[in-house]
């Protein structure tokens, strides 16, 4: 028992939440381990509510708890009574609730880790307050909404601001439950010996439960939360004796109203859980049953396509083996079109040549053949050399081979019409065999002519060997090199188009390089640039007699 005039703490009752595994339990502190508001001034050893008398009066850390504990106790129960007897909502200006924040404040600092910086030491609660937001959805409205206050500019301000808007959602007990239950997230933050991490931390969650009975409307955008200083007022909390004997019955009747409003909260929001899990069991039920559906609809899918699939590799298969054939038989017809064409080309040039053909002996012709033969092995190469050069040249490919097309065309319709003429030449041959016999008499001066011609024959091909050497060391010019065309200096464009010389292999526009003749790498006639077109008709009229 205190002496007589002497201050002391009035009683208090308190709720304890104690984890059990699967949560907290809560429990209600008989009146034996309550007694940490009697018989003790601010600031003396008290007992911690642990059952370790001992170590409580040796340990400092221990007696903070205990103290910090008193001082949550008097500081929630007078902000009860106060805000009940006040009879409406309460504002940023309350003493009380002013205190509360004070002592909230000192308990979250309570054992709280120092955070090394570059600069300085940093020790804040901003840290663990933040870190609700991970374990409690709910809380990202008010995390967000303390970041995007404007006047906030250091963490405790922000974390200031954070225990008002809890306490007026109605939430802080809720909030602080799931953050003390979370030892090995709080160790990063607060020491072993901390308030948070001991049993008087789920003490002072267990009476924030009552505070969910108050309505308070506090405006935090336009209040200085960063300069505050937190002192607490143990004015508040002491009373003379004499007023401790009036207010016993007060204060019964305030912690069954606590009790009461605390089983209803509970009841609310045991409720209110109750119809989520329903509702979740529903949705939960709806999505299985959706989901069983969608299971059995996509192995139907399943299935399908591996018939698909099993069908096109089939399908695919068979128009591969269609697409073989095809371009088997396509091979096969081009090379008949090409001995076809070959076999008419040399047919029209019998038929041109069939009077000197008769003249010549068929030891000419071998070696003529032999010649012939010797020329088309040295322009094996060249040609092999020119089909490089040709594959870059896609456009030009395919406008040659649309060409030869038409050219194929062409020859079939002039078989068909020298068939006819050959037809009818019959009719002639009286007149030839009197032409024979003219030129069996011109026979002598052509023998003599072709001893000239076969000299100037081996004159030209010493001069195509010779174009071949030079061709080898030319480079053949990229587009993207040229710009301008070689001889008329005109800048190239969408209508002014680039084209190579298969002689000299410079680019020049389609004015200058409109001239097509046959070459040695290329027997059929390509297409050659101005200046060389003059060259090579200079050249082959000088070797003609």
């Amino acid at each position: 028992m205190a002496t007589r005039g002497r201050p002391r703490f009035p009683q208090v009752s308190a709720r304890v939440l104690r984890p059990n595994g699967r949560g907290l339990e809560v429990r209600r502190l008989p009146r034996g381990e309550d007694r940490a508001g009697r018989g003790a001034a601010p600031g003396s050893v008290e007992q911690s509510g642990t059952g370790d008398d001992f170590s409580a009066t040796k340990d400092p850390t221990a007696v903070e708890r205990a103290n910090l504990l008193n001082m949550a106790k008097l500081s929630i129960k007078g902000l009860i009574e106060s805000a009940l007897s006040f009879g409406r909502t309460l504002d940023s200006d309350y003493p009380p609730l002013q205190q509360f924040f004070v002592v909230m404040e000192h308990c979250l600092k309570h054992g709280l880790k120092v955070r090394k910086s570059f600069l300085s030491y940093n020790k804040t609660i901003w840290g663990p307050l933040e870190l609700v937001e991970k374990l409690y959805p709910e809380a990202e409205e008010i995390g967000a909404s303390v970041r995007d206050l404007p006047g906030l500019k250091t963490p405790l301000g922000r974390a200031r601001a954070w225990l008002r808007l809890a306490l007026m959602q109605k939430k802080m007990a809720d909030y602080l439950r799931c953050l003390i239950i979370q030892r090995d997230l709080l160790s990063e933050f607060y020491e072993y010996h901390a308030l948070m991490m001991e049993e008087e931390g789920a003490v002072i969650v267990g009476l924030l439960v009552g505070l969910n009975v108050i309505d308070a409307n506090l405006c935090v955008k336009g209040e200085d939360l960063d300069s505050q200083v937190g002192v607490i007022d143990f004015s508040m909390y002491l009373k003379n004796e004499e007023d401790i004997g009036n207010k016993e019955r007060n204060v019964q009747i305030a912690a069954i109203l606590d009790q009461k409003n605390y089983v209803e909260e509970l009841n609310r929001q045991l409720n209110s859980t109750v119809s989520s899990l329903h509702s979740r069991v529903d949705s939960l039920e709806k999505s299985n049953t959706k989901l069983i559906e969608e299971l059995a609809i996509a192995k139907n899918n399943i299935i399908k396509l591996q018939e698909e699939n099993h069908q096109l590799r089939s399908e695919n298969k068979l128009i591969l083996m269609k697409t073989q054939q095809h371009l088997e038989v396509t091979k096969v017809d081009v090379e008949t079109e090409l001995q076809t064409y070959k076999h008419s080309r040399q047919g029209l040039d019998e038929m041109y040549n069939e009077a000197r053909r008769q003249l010549r002996d068929e030891s000419q012709l071998r070696q003529e053949v032999e010649n012939e033969l010797a020329v088309q092995v040295s322009m094996k190469h060249e040609i092999e050399l020119a089909m490089k050069l040709l594959e870059k040249d896609i456009h030009e490919k395919q406008d040659t081979l649309i060409g030869l097309r038409q050219q194929l065309e062409e020859v079939k319709a002039i078989n068909i019409e020298m068939y006819q003429k050959l037809q009818g030449s019959e009719d002639g041959l009286k007149e030839k065999s009197e032409i024979i016999a003219q030129l069996e008499e011109k026979t002598n001066k052509i023998t003599a002519a072709m001893r000239q011609l076969e000299q100037r024959s081996k004159l030209k091909i010493e001069d195509i060997k010779e174009a071949n050497k030079a061709l080898q060391g030319l480079v053949w010019l990229k587009d993207k090199e040229a710009t301008h065309c070689k001889l008329c200096e005109k800048e190239f464009s969408l209508s002014k188009r680039k084209h190579h010389c298969r002689n000299c292999g410079e680019i020049f526009c389609n004015a200058c390089s409109d001239n097509e003749l046959p070459l040695p790498s290329s027997p059929k006639p390509v297409r050659v640039c101005d200046s060389c077109h003059a060259l090579l008709i200079q050249r082959c009229s000088s070797n003609l007699p």
